[in-house]
């Protein structure tokens, strides 16, 4: 996210994200996560790792085979299916579905996209959040939080890197 809290700035981009650097701290962040929870618009992002691993940078093929590998189950009203491997489209946020997926798997899942991640953290599925603070104000655009959105958070681990990046990666505390 931007320092001054956008995700995407007023035209839906996020070219401003600093990434390359981050890169294999982001493919070890991922690598215990089983399953990938996204919307539609983070989804069509992320397809482009579906290809032939061989066919990325050898720095990316890593990142590739982590994310061809987990299960991907994509929140869409609009689309009619999938077009990644390991991946099936839902219509609906179902808090219960989540919450009992969340109870029997065996691996971590990561939830990735705001509108989607605010849902989720309203319906109390989040446990830990993993923030990428990027060094740039981008005046406007899709907030990386929900407003009226309230949660303390406990600061576990930050980590700067060489770019200004840093990461913030947070327990969610349990409101009382």
């Amino acid at each position: 996210m931007s320092l001054d809290g956008y995700v995407e700035d007023e035209n839906g981009a996020f070219d401003w994200l600093i990434s390359d650097q981050v890169h294999e701290f982001i493919t070890e962040l991922v690598r215990p996560m089983g399953t990938y929870l996204y919307g539609r618009r983070l989804y069509e992002t992320m397809a482009y790792w579906d290809a032939p691993v061989d066919s990325y940078p050898p720095d990316q093929r890593d990142f590739a085979q982590v994310w061809q590998k987990a299960e991907k189950i994509i929140f869409s009203r609009t689309l009619t299916g999938a077009t990644t491997r390991n991946t099936r489209v839902e219509r609906e946020f179902d808090v219960e579905v989540i919450r009992k997926l969340k109870q029997e798997s065996e691996h971590d899942i990561n939830i990735g996209g705001a509108e989607l991640a605010g849902f989720a953290l309203e319906a109390d599925l989040v446990d830990e959040c993993h923030l990428f603070l990027n060094p740039v104000i981008v005046g406007g655009g899709k907030p990386a939080f929900r407003a009226a959105l309230r949660r303390n958070f406990e600061l576990l681990e930050t980590r700067r890197f060489d770019t200004g990046v840093i990461h913030l990666h947070y327990r969610i505390k349990v409101r009382e």
